[in-house]
């Protein structure tokens, strides 16, 4: 295994899953049914007919049970979009203001195959930690969650420009009013961090105030040396599960989430009953958004995000999961200080969900630096 191979196996920032173990069960499953072995004189079936015992569903372990995210966030709503033909799920906690200002509200965009629930518990804990004045609202970004076009429209397309399209029309119809507004705190973890960072400009052009932008765990370099790996990586992970209960279990000893309380919130709408008429041996669910499906959009999605992170006019903060190496332009930025970094230890790639009590904590501490900097005076990264 040569080194770049190696590196790209085992980067904490690959933006995609890790090599996962497979489900108890999944070996020797359908042997009959096309796969390599069959074609092999030692799986040639033996003259008598054969009967194959069919697989018994996995019981659900009451450990991985699934929870509402009802408790994190004060309203789940979808909002319809007419300017992107979508029905996008939103979850929201309004910030409680004093007197009669629009207050401040952090705009979270989750990565590829994931949902706005993966922010549950870090929301919960921004609330608190900021004692209400920061609000927050995470979406479920096209092909993700529960998130669904209208007008029989498709929603395919996962390139970065319509993802940052969905994001500005979104606010539009939340916030329409751009003076009247809250400011905007962006908040994007992989794939989402590409689409918050390219979305600043069209906010700024389009009058709203953006107090700052924070990238969680993706860093160009990385994300592309890595993409190359992606198909075999993601070749490995299980085409469904018995339950939903079985996802997050999955999700916890594969090590994807590290943190089971935030795993059994946030996967339930990473899946989806397996479409009927199920293929013999079908799992009861399957993957919301198959991430195979995505590869055509991979390098669009984090080619340039150094040098347009690092063009934001606006406050900078890059969160990584791990002391990863930053690609050059990030090195010269971060050396002429031109943005904040902070590394959070002990997590994986789903650090907002493996610790959201430290993350929240850098964040609430980032709004409040920020924000009460004077209309007119530089942030921190305008430089």
């Amino acid at each position: 295994m040569s080194d770049l191979y190696r590196s790209a196996m085992h980067a904490r920032i690959a933006k995609l899953p890790q090599l996962p173990p497979d489900l108890p069960g999944e070996e020797d499953e359908d042997e009959d049914e096309g796969s390599e072995a069959a074609d092999t004189i030692g799986a040639l079936p033996s003259l008598s007919t054969r009967h194959p015992t069919p697989r018994v569903p996995r019981t659900p372990n009451p450990e991985y049970a699934p929870l509402s995210g009802a408790s994190f966030f004060s309203e789940a709503v979808q909002v319809n979009v007419p300017a992107s033909k979508l029905d996008v799920r939103v979850y929201y906690t309004p910030p409680q203001t004093a007197d009669s200002s629009p207050g401040s509200v952090m705009i979270c965009h989750h990565g590829a195959g994931f949902a706005g629930l993966s922010f549950a518990l870090f929301a919960k804990e921004v609330t608190k930690l900021s004692k209400g004045e920061l609000g927050v609202l995470s979406i479920d970004a096209r092909r993700h969650g529960k998130t669904m076009p209208t007008e029989e429209s498709s929603d395919e397309d996962l390139s970065l420009e319509i993802l940052v399209q969905d994001l500005c029309n979104l606010l539009q119809v939340v916030f329409p009013d751009t003076t009247a507004a809250p400011s905007l705190l962006l908040v994007g973890h992989s794939m989402g961090g590409a689409v918050v960072v390219d979305a600043v400009p069209h906010l700024l052009e389009a009058r709203y105030r953006v107090s700052g932008v924070a990238v969680l765990d993706v860093v160009e370099g990385t994300a592309l040396d890595a993409l190359p790996h992606m198909p075999a990586i993601l070749n490995s992970r299980p085409e469904g599960f018995d339950s939903v209960s079985d996802a997050i279990e999955w999700h916890i000893t594969a090590h994807q989430i590290r943190n089971i309380l935030s795993a059994r919130v946030s996967v339930p709408s990473l899946v989806i009953p397996t479409p009927e008429p199920r293929v013999r041996g079908a799992r009861a669910f399957t993957w919301r958004t198959p991430l195979h499906t995505t590869g055509p959009y991979w390098e669009g999605w984090f080619r340039g995000l150094s040098a347009s992170f690092l063009a934001a006019r606006t406050a900078r903060l890059l969160v990584l999961a791990g002391t990863d190496r930053l690609d050059r332009e990030l090195m010269i930025g971060q050396m002429q200080g031109k943005f904040q970094m902070v590394v959070v230890p002990n997590t994986g790639h789903m650090l907002h969900e493996d610790d959201p009590w430290t993350l929240a904590q850098t964040l609430v501490e980032f709004w409040r630096r920020n924000e009460r900097v004077i209309v007119g005076i530089k942030k921190v990264g305008d430089l």
